[in-house]
């Protein structure tokens, strides 16, 4: 018997059900630091039901998450790294603070940066209190 209340498994299955995540895939995290919601990460390895790996994996993934807050640097730079092992055609989520709070992103940054990246932004989501949720897309190898 699960210890998690029917609200609770509620909100997780529908946080992890609008990042199209589901058991099984591997989903590489970057830009993890100490102000990473915790409660999502736990939400996202339970519906893995694996721990996300990091940047040092070395093989291919399904899908990227990407912490990111204002001072973090190069955006393009860090879209461009997500792409190192990312599946052809497969998303990165960028997750950055909600707009108000400390190290809030510019959502024109992010629709400026995606598109140099040779990404294309889909849609935004909030995904907890503090993060929100941009999906950008890779495009589909030609091979």
């Amino acid at each position: 018997m699960s210890s998690t209340t029917g609200g609770e498994a509620t909100q997780q299955d529908t946080v992890a059900a609008r990042l199209g995540i589901s058991q099984g895939q591997v989903i590489q995290e970057l830009g993890w630091d100490d102000d990473t919601d915790d409660d999502l990460r736990a939400v996202i390895e339970d519906a893995i039901d694996a721990d996300m790996v990091d940047g040092d994996y070395g093989n291919v993934v399904d899908m990227v998450i990407l912490w990111w807050r204002d001072d973090d640097g190069d955006l393009v730079d860090a879209l461009v790294d997500s792409l190192t092992d990312l599946v052809g055609g497969a998303t990165i989520w960028l997750l950055s603070p909600k707009v108000g709070r400390p190290g809030s992103v510019d959502p024109a940054d992010i629709s400026e940066a995606a598109p140099v990246a040779g990404l294309s932004q889909t849609t935004t989501a909030t995904v907890s209190k503090d993060w929100m949720a941009t999906r950008l897309v890779a495009p589909r190898s030609a091979h």
